[in-house]
């Protein structure tokens, strides 16, 4: 009797998922919910175990595509895993060439005799044809499904919605000022540092009650204007940038927002994210400070229709009751869907983000 593992349902949007890795070979045996295989989506890369134990059998390759509810492999119940004998060994005399380092031969006009094998077992490596052929470096690799949707998002972005960027500037000092006093007391009682962004997600959640358009959404010939506020926080990935969603932000505290964004991140490098936690979103936020970034133009995330840009914090000259003095500066920038916010809405928004983050005490009091 054999059993069927197909391609389980991971998202509404989801149709057709690719092989990333088996985690077995034919014939080798698979315990019942142990990892089989690994699979890629658009938007993460989640592992499929075993729906029985027995002895599997793929059907689909590493690197091909599969739809979902498609049978990928079956595993056999009643078999014993065979034994594969092992590889024989090349003959020293006649070293193997990767295939990798046979394009490069064949390219280059080298011959095998010509090269000094560094690879195990005498194996040609294509490092070792260049050696001799002193050939450019050029390497082909498959677009992941994730670049592919980051790639097609960025484009549709530009081409269904009007976006427009305004920018603005931050004095820091209060919030370092802040999270200088009681960073070490947040962090013995919460076991995460005091960041920036619970500060931001904060101060936007302000913003957006002041303007709910840049929190809302176009639906065909309506407005949806969501009253709630689901925030989605880019964070840099193994495979690139993603975008986990705080869930109903507007109730977590500053010490949830921080454990919340730590888990991500730590998550994220590991792509072991799950997919519900990155669908939906009702506005974004991105922070290209941490990357040196001193201004850029983010871009939004559809349908949403507003992302705020974060940057790095630099010492600048600016007037202060009439004198010149040095203040940590953080310029911001909100790209917003001009066919919903106006763009005295936008700086009214952004202006806001300022207020609250200059002035950290009127977001506990909410004025």
């Amino acid at each position: 009797m054999a059993a069927e593992l197909r391609v389980p349902k991971i998202g509404e949007s989801i149709t057709e998922v690719e092989i990333a890795q088996w985690l077995k070979s034919d014939g080798e045996a698979v315990g019942r919910d142990e990892d089989l295989v690994v699979i890629e989506t658009d938007k993460a890369t989640v592992a499929v175990p075993s729906p029985a134990a027995g002895v599997v059998k793929t059907l689909k390759p590493k690197g091909s595509k599969a739809k979902v509810g498609e049978v990928i492999a079956t595993i056999d119940e009643s078999a014993a895993p065979t034994k594969t004998a092992a590889p024989k060994e090349a003959p020293k005399s006649e070293p193997r060439v990767m295939p990798a380092a046979a394009r490069e031969m064949a390219q280059s006009g080298t011959k095998p005799s010509q090269v000094t094998p560094t690879g195990p077992g005498g194996r040609i490596l294509k490092e070792d044809v260049k050696r001799v052929a002193g050939a450019r470096d050029e390497e082909l690799v498959a677009m992941s499904p994730m670049r592919k949707r980051i790639a097609e998002r960025l484009v549709q972005a530009n081409q269904q919605a009007a976006l427009l960027t305004t920018f603005n500037e931050i004095d820091m000092s209060a919030v370092m000022a802040m999270r200088k006093e009681h960073g070490e007391a947040f962090l013995a009682r919460y076991g995460v540092k005091l960041g920036f962004m619970s500060f931001f997600v904060k101060a936007a959640i302000d913003a957006l009650k002041v303007v709910p358009a840049i929190n809302a959404e176009i639906r065909g010939e309506q407005i949806a204007y969501r009253h709630y506020y689901d925030i989605g926080i880019a964070v840099g990935g193994g495979k690139g940038l993603v975008v986990p969603i705080l869930r109903n932000a507007e109730r977590m505290s500053f010490a949830e927002i921080e454990l919340a964004i730590a888990g991500f991140a730590a998550r994220a490098k590991e792509n072991t994210l799950k997919i519900e936690e990155l669908q939906g979103g009702t506005f974004t936020i991105s922070n290209g400070g941490v990357y040196g970034s001193l201004l850029s133009t983010p871009i939004v995330n559809p349908p949403q229709s507003g992302i705020l840009g974060l940057h790095a914090i630099q010492e600048r000259p600016v007037g202060r009751a009439g004198q010149i003095v040095l203040r940590p500066m953080m310029y911001v920038a909100v790209t917003y869907d001009h066919r919903l916010v106006d763009g005295r809405e936008s700086v009214t928004f952004l202006k806001r983000i300022v207020q609250a983050v200059e002035e950290p005490s009127r977001m506990l009091i909410e004025v």
